[in-house]
């Protein structure tokens, strides 16, 4: 499910944007592309050093949406090119999917795992 474009721009500087929905309405928080990783069975792994609230939300409702590009990566009308995610998230704070990132980054308190519904191209 996660394509050799979207790997591409993972690997590229840029912002990615997660917005879920909670009790209080829609929410959104911001982290890199160089932070994303992913797993064998092709699910995306986000370190969480804060995002309490978002947190929250994907204990009310596991859906979110993610979006990420990079200016650097050839797109669908030249350069540029970015993606919609939309998929589960749960947040786990122990296991491998936890271990994995706590490695790479020791400031983490949790991993969002996202298990990927869908992954469209959008420029």
């Amino acid at each position: 499910m996660i394509s050799e474009k979207l790997l591409e721009i993972m690997k590229e500087d840029g912002v990615v944007a997660i917005a879920t929905l909670g009790e209080d309405g829609p929410h959104m928080v911001n982290t890199w592309n160089s932070y994303l990783r992913t797993t064998e069975d092709g699910r995306i792994l986000i370190p969480a050093g804060y995002m309490y609230r978002t947190e929250a939300n994907i204990a009310f409702n596991p859906e979110v949406l993610i979006t990420l590009g990079s200016s650097k990566v050839k797109g669908l009308n030249g350069p540029g090119a970015g993606f919609l995610i939309k998929g589960k998230a749960q947040f786990v704070t122990s296991g491998p999917d936890f271990d994995v990132l706590k490695a790479k980054f020791a400031w983490l308190r949790a991993t969002m795992a996202v298990t990927i519904e869908s992954a469209t191209q959008t420029w």
